[in-house]
């Protein structure tokens, strides 16, 4: 795509950012209407356009209190074309002093998680379902989690994952709209907007209690299974 049409882009999602569903529904119609033979340089193309302007939009957000003690807004990243999406709770302190998603302990637990799937991190796409860190690395309050969610929304409609992949109570809670915890969730397929979605543990949950790996190992296998489908 030629760079006036990314600066439309630009400006179309910076007028619109509150409504970007309609917008990025009647983008993949456009899509659709292509030839076939066009339709996937085309949808590459769109995804990495829409989220490079969705994220550039978002690093000024000012829509909750976490803001205002944010060094970086820490969007999510990986393979646009991702089948695989990875939604975690929110940033913690290398995040946020970093800008990426899951660098710390935990970040390089998620790494081996995804190395054991045969996949890397530049083949999956790892978000959370806050961008901003809370205080101490709090859990996110309900008011924070309201004002991000759409966000994470509009990234799953753009990168249309094959599966999302919850990790930890926080993500699935907020994805499922549901009060059950991950204990009684975990291992679980469930829908989401039609896309599948398997919750399993967060990777600082499993530091804490190493045990539980072999549980979240058959949650991940589980995973594997379906993507051979």
């Amino acid at each position: 795509m030629n760079d006036q049409r990314k600066t439309d882009f630009m400006n179309i999602f910076a007028s619109h950012v509150d409504h970007l569903d309609d917008l990025l529904e009647q983008q993949w119609h456009l899509i659709e209407d292509c030839t076939e033979e066009n339709q996937d340089s085309l949808i590459a193309d769109s995804r990495d356009i829409m989220l490079h302007a969705h994220r550039a939009i978002l690093s000024s957000c000012r829509r909750c209190k976490l803001h205002a003690g944010r060094i970086n807004m820490v969007y999510g990243e990986g393979n646009h074309n991702a089948e695989v999406m990875f939604v975690g709770e929110g940033p913690g302190q290398n995040e946020d002093e970093t800008g990426h998603p899951f660098v710390g302990k935990a970040g390089q637990l998620l790494d081996k998680i995804i190395e054991a799937m045969g996949l890397s991190r530049r083949d999956v796409y790892i978000a959370n379902i806050i961008k901003c860190r809370p205080p101490n690395n709090r859990n996110p309050e309900h008011d924070e989690i309201l004002a991000c969610k759409k966000f994470l929304d509009q990234q799953i409609l753009i990168i249309e994952p094959k599966i999302i992949v919850t990790l930890g109570t926080p993500a699935v809670k907020t994805l499922l709209e549901t009060d059950r915890g991950i204990m009684s969730l975990r291992g679980q397929f469930s829908d989401y907007r039609g896309i599948p979605l398997l919750p399993t543990y967060h990777p600082s949950y499993l530091l804490r209690n190493p045990a539980a790996k072999k549980d979240a190992w058959e949650d991940i296998q589980k995973v594997m299974r379906f993507l051979k489908e």
